[in-house]
């Protein structure tokens, strides 16, 4: 009997995922943790740490990215290049006005993923757009958790039959 049962081209075929940061009330950990958990594929039941199984992730409107407390004027984001005196600074609410909200949410989904060799090729299938307009629409197939597979044409036709017969 054959020990890789489930593990087919299928399973291991990536989903495009749809959140609306701005409409989300969830703040930006709770979403960057969220997204983390689908570019890693760990909501997938096939799920291993040394492979590559996770979804892409759409984000649209990181221009109203929620966070808490006073951490838009007070976290600071540090880069430093080794050379002496180039530690430099900037607050998120700088981030938010040089770069935009899809930057910040890139930070902390960078942060949650793991520190390994698959994290760049995981950061790069988050796609983080201000507004609600992105290119990926004909791609998406889960919005807010709900699958559309279901509201296609010849999806309800076959159901229709099924449900006549």
């Amino acid at each position: 009997m054959s020990q890789t049962v489930g593990k087919t081209a299928l399973a291991y075929s990536r989903t495009w995922h749809h959140i609306d940061v701005g409409s989300d009330p969830r703040p930006l950990g709770r979403i960057a943790s969220q997204i983390a958990i689908v570019l890693m594929g760990k909501h997938k039941p096939i799920w291993d740490p040394s492979t590559d199984c996770g979804d892409y992730v759409v984000a649209t409107g990181c221009h109203d990215l929620h966070t808490t407390g006073k951490k838009r004027f007070q976290k600071k984001y540090y880069t430093h290049n080794t050379r002496p005196g180039s530690l430099k600074e900037i607050t998120m609410d700088r981030m938010f006005a040089k770069w935009g909200g899809g930057e910040v949410l890139k930070k902390a989904v960078s942060g949650m993923l793991p520190k390994n060799r698959l994290r760049d090729k995981r950061l790069a299938r988050l796609k983080t757009f201000e507004g609600l307009a992105h290119p990926y629409k004909e791609n998406i197939v889960k919005f807010a958790g709900k699958t559309k597979i279901g509201e296609s044409p010849e999806v309800k036709e076959t159901l229709r039959e099924v449900k006549s017969t």
